[in-house]
């Protein structure tokens, strides 16, 4: 193993696939700042052009893209608040503020570095994982995966605040994403739900105009409003200075950058979680990893630890995915089905023989997955300055750009004129959340677990009946549910009672 895994890190090296990572580094670096394009949507595209390479140039192409894509969507994400992929959204939350309060430079530091942390460690579990991942795949069957799906949706008491007025808006907008997500074909019957008459919603409201048009319109409409830059009227930050602190941050907290990659990795193993669930997670982590109530409520106005948690699990469950693409065939996301086309196009079959016989090709994309971050970065840490001089630009000339980025994002989601008056109704609904304090991180968490939710407990109930409630897993689960709700009350609790002793 030793041996293939050196092979590997020569496979890459080759000048050959070395060149064509490259070339996939800069296509992935162009949609991760474009929004709504996407990775998977990439990946389909860049396809057909594999068929005259070997297996590792191929892999070095394909891999290099996505990993990159899946890096800079933080960028946009920050300057601008509008996600450059759907599941970067959790990013926007507290990078967002830290921009307009003047710290962009500090929050792409630490958005790039975490995510940097997030792929290596990302690379090394998908490296230590394949001989022994089995296991724990096949535990997980509906029930289970639909067990997880609720202890995300659990999160929202960690999204909401620390108050119990706090805590029910943050519930009654967590039902409402629910409630949106089921608009659309109905999973058991096939009948249409909410549809009113139009074929476009036969198959639901897809994430990213929803997603682009509840962060980015919204602030669009405020910097309109307030007629400055993004940073405000508060002089120029020491942009290289605030990168460097970005970065230094990523260590003083990496003990949550470690935890959160090991989220997304655990996260990315289950096949049809999804990177959203596993940001959101992250980011529900971070927050309840808060010490004090205090320190809580400075989530979603710009704490750099809610940047940190959401990069780092974005970047790991990438590893994470293609641990079952490789070792079973049985791909972690959307864009790890198109990859696997790529492996049928060059002829191997996943499984076994990827411990066997490819086992040089299975290491060659570690190596990938951590050369490819490992550049990124440090180019982007290396323009970082000049992006970030972006927040001190004029409202008036940035916000045709910042338009022009959501709505050509929102129409390449399906390139339907209802996209764009998708983002425009879900920006105005977010617009009033936001007028009247009601938070969006739940809204958007209801909305982005409602159809895996439905989808596992349609099977569990057809395949189980309700003796899966009884699952060993299953009951695990549900302790562990339990603690995430119970965790913020009982933090809460033990606050009362130590100010009231102190008293």
């Amino acid at each position: 193993m030793f041996d293939a895994f050196i092979d590997g890190l020569f496979l890459v090296l080759q000048w050959k696939a070395f060149s064509l990572m490259l070339v996939g580094m800069s296509l992935g670096f162009c949609v991760g700042l474009l929004p709504g394009i996407g990775g998977a949507a990439t990946l389909a595209l860049m396809l057909p052009f594999v068929f005259k390479m070997s297996p590792a140039e191929a892999f070095a192409f394909l891999l290099g893209m996505h990993s990159v894509a899946a890096t800079t969507g933080d960028i946009t994400s920050v300057l601008f608040g509008v996600p450059g992929e759907a599941i970067s959204a959790a990013t926007v939350v507290d990078g967002y503020p830290m921009a307009k309060r003047g710290e962009a430079g500090r929050a792409l530091g630490a958005a790039l570095m975490s995510s940097l942390m997030g792929a290596l460690i990302g690379a090394v579990a998908l490296a230590l994982a394949i001989p022994i991942v089995r296991p724990l795949v096949l535990t997980f069957g509906s029930p289970e995966l639909f067990m997880l799906s609720l202890i995300g949706i659990s999160c929202i008491t960690s999204l909401s605040g620390s108050s119990t007025r706090a805590q029910i808006k943050g519930f009654a907008m967590g039902l409402l994403g629910l409630l949106v997500s089921t608009v659309g074909q109905d999973r058991q019957s096939g009948s249409q739900r909410f549809d009113m008459g139009l074929m476009y919603l036969w198959d639901g409201l897809d994430f990213v105009p929803v997603l682009v048009g509840i962060f980015a319109i919204p602030e669009i409409i405020d910097l309109a409003v307030r007629g400055t830059s993004i940073a405000g009227d508060r002089p120029p930050e020491n942009l290289s200075r605030g990168v460097l602190e970005g970065v230094k941050d990523t260590f003083r907290h990496f003990w949550l950058v470690f935890r959160c990659s090991v989220i997304g990795v655990f996260v990315g193993i289950l096949p049809g979680a999804g990177g959203g669930v596993a940001q959101w997670m992250a980011y529900a982590h971070a927050v309840q990893s808060a010490k004090n109530s205090k320190e809580r409520e400075g989530f979603g106005k710009g704490d750099v630890r809610g940047v940190l948690g959401p990069g780092a699990a974005n970047n790991s469950k990438e590893g994470g995915e293609l641990i079952p693409t490789v070792a079973f065939g049985v791909p972690g996301s959307g864009a790890m089905a198109i990859l696997l086309s790529g492996f049928l196009i060059m002829g191997i079959m996943p499984g076994p023989d990827m411990l066997t016989k490819h086992l040089t090709i299975t290491f060659s994309m570690v190596w990938t997955l951590a050369i490819a971050n490992v550049i990124t970065v440090l180019l982007c840490l290396l323009v970082l300055d000049q992006l970030a001089k972006l927040t001190y630009v004029r409202g008036s000339l940035i916000i045709p750009f910042i338009l022009l980025l959501v709505f050509v994002g929102s129409y390449t989601a399906n390139g339907q004129i209802a996209d764009l008056i998708v983002t425009l109704i879900f920006g105005l609904l977010s617009y009033v959340m936001v007028l009247f304090g009601w938070p969006r991180p739940p809204f958007v968490l209801g909305f982005v677990l409602g159809k895996v939710i439905e989808t596992y407990l349609f099977i569990s109930m057809n395949r189980y009946g309700f003796a899966w409630l009884a699952h060993p897993i299953v009951m695990l689960l549900t302790a562990v549910l339990v603690a995430v709700i119970a965790y913020p009350y009982v933090q809460q609790r033990r606050q009362r009672l130590a100010r009231g002793a102190s008293a």
